[in-house]
């Protein structure tokens, strides 16, 4: 099981980390969203800090490093009131990935942007059962906002239950 210590450390080197990157030039984004595990809703928050993009070699796409951090709300869902794990817990969650878009600064279609993110959090529900996670988000960036589509599951590496996160969210870009 993944403890606040685990995430305190992470956190830690992350912050460390910023030191390398562009601060200058980085977007901070709060989000908000209701996530879904099968069809049972819950609040989620979470907040994004995007760096200045890298194109890769001669090509059109670009790379950009981002931390994600974030909470998804517990549900009480009776049906799995007495599996283990449950769903009443709140998960805290957070790591780092890549932002991939598509085109020059100028072109109409550069907002659009996929983004994988693999995540710790410091607790474990029916939708996310194990010490670590994957986020993986389709969304569009306009200067001050941003909408999208979010999946957070660990991709089935293991063999219990993890039913995943599925959410649209809207953010707004500080």
């Amino acid at each position: 099981m993944c403890r606040p210590q685990r995430i305190c450390r992470v956190a830690i080197a992350l912050i460390l980390c910023l030191r390398v990157l562009r601060v200058d030039a980085a977007q901070f984004t709060l989000e908000g969203a209701v996530s879904y595990m099968d069809s049972y809703g819950a609040v989620a928050a979470f907040g994004q800090v995007v760096f200045a993009p890298h194109f890769i070699g001669g090509s059109q796409f670009s790379l950009a490093p981002n931390i994600l951090g974030g909470w998804v709300g517990g549900r009480n869902v009776e049906r799995y009131e007495r599996a283990h794990p449950n769903t009443r817990d709140s998960i805290g969650l957070l790591g780092a990935g890549v932002r991939l878009q598509y085109g020059q600064p100028y072109a109409w279609y550069r907002p659009i942007f996929f983004s994988f993110d693999p995540l710790l959090h410091d607790g474990r529900t029916q939708a996310l059962s194990t010490d670590y996670e994957f986020a993986f988000t389709l969304g569009w960036q306009a200067r001050h906002w941003v909408i999208g589509i979010r999946h957070i599951s660990d991709g089935n590496f293991q063999s219990r239950s993890n039913r995943g996160e599925n959410m649209v969210l809207v953010g707004v870009t500080l």
